[in-house]
This record gives C-alpha cells, sequence and structure tokens, in this order.
C-alpha cells in the first residue's frame, strides 16, 4: 500500500511540474515575440496613382521618413543612366523611393522643387532627384529602402523583383 501511493505522489507531482514547465516556457516566447506594433511597422502600403509630380509625399516606415518622388517628363529627359537605374518605374511614371535622411549624420534634407534637388540644412550637403549625393560632405547617396510594386501601389518592408535587381545592379546605397 506504501509504495502504491509515493508512486502516485511521484507521478502527480512530476505531472504538476511538467505543467507548470510547458507554462514558463509559453511565457517565455511570448516576452520574446515583437508586439503587434512592432510587426505593423515593418510594412507602408502607398497608393502611387495619388501622387502629383515633381510634389514630395513623406511616409513614415520603421520611424523613418521614406521620400516618394513622382518625377516629371523633363526630370527623366534630363537623367543620366545612373540616376534612371535608381528610379523606381510603375506604368511608365518614374519615382524617387528612398529613406529621407541624409547620409552625412542623419538630418532630413529639404526637397527644392524648382531646382529639383534635396538640400541639408545641417552642413550643406546636396542630392538631385534620385537621390544621389551631389554636394559634399554626404558619402553616399540616400539608401532605398526593401520594396514590393503591386499594380499602382508599393509595399515598403518588402523585397520585390524591382528591388532584387537594383541591389544585383548595385546601384543601392
Amino acid at each position: 500500500m506504501e509504495n502504491s501511493r509515493r508512486g502516485f505522489m511521484g507521478k502527480a507531482f512530476g505531472a504538476v511540474a511538467g505543467v507548470g514547465a510547458v507554462g514558463t516556457l509559453y511565457a517565455m516566447k511570448k516576452t520574446w515575440d515583437p508586439l503587434p506594433s512592432v510587426k505593423a511597422a515593418g510594412f507602408t502600403t502607398v497608393d502611387l496613382s495619388e501622387i502629383e509630380p515633381n510634389k514630395l509625399v513623406v511616409e513614415k516606415w520603421r520611424g523613418k521618413p521614406v521620400f516618394i518622388l513622382k518625377k516629371t517628363a523633363d526630370m527623366v529627359a534630363s537623367e543620366s543612366e545612373e540616376q534612371k537605374a535608381r528610379d523606381v518605374v510603375v506604368d511608365g511614371e518614374h519615382y524617387l523611393v528612398c529613406i529621407g535622411l541624409c547620409t552625412h549624420l542623419g538630418c532630413i534634407p529639404a526637397y527644392r522643387p524648382d531646382k529639383h534637388d534635396f538640400k541639408c540644412a545641417c552642413h550643406g550637403g546636396e542630392f538631385d532627384a534620385s537621390g544621389i549625393d551631389t554636394l559634399p560632405p554626404p558619402p553616399s547617396p540616400m539608401v532605398i529602402p526593401p520594396f514590393n510594386v503591386k499594380g499602382k501601389t508599393i509595399v515598403l518592408g518588402e523585397e520585390g523583383e524591382a528591388y532584387k535587381k537594383m541591389k544585383e545592379a548595385g546601384v543601392l546605397a
């Protein structure tokens, strides 16, 4: 009788300890998962059909400003091949899509629509309408974030075919 009671108590304690261990591991995993707000911040969808030519649109993606600029026909005609390689083309329209931070110290450059360029007020650096640095001190072009074109929309944070081609061509900063 004593052995069967001791065996039962051992098995009951083992079962309670096992359930407690599973509950603890589940709680630990939940604390390691990103918050829903962080997951939602991973992708931003922008409707490109609403954007007017030569008017800068600023979207927020992962806490950073993203510049989207629809280029006019004159702007595209005057671009070099290096500049055209950085353009996102959707239905024959050319767009600049880049993280709107100066690559020197992270200031936010202002767009000058009359000159079709960006001027950084911090140290006087300039970028053209393709985000390429034209006047020092910025050491490199503005960064192009991962994107995927879906019809007339662009999804920031998702690597699509156009982004992968830019990556292979080496035009990403």
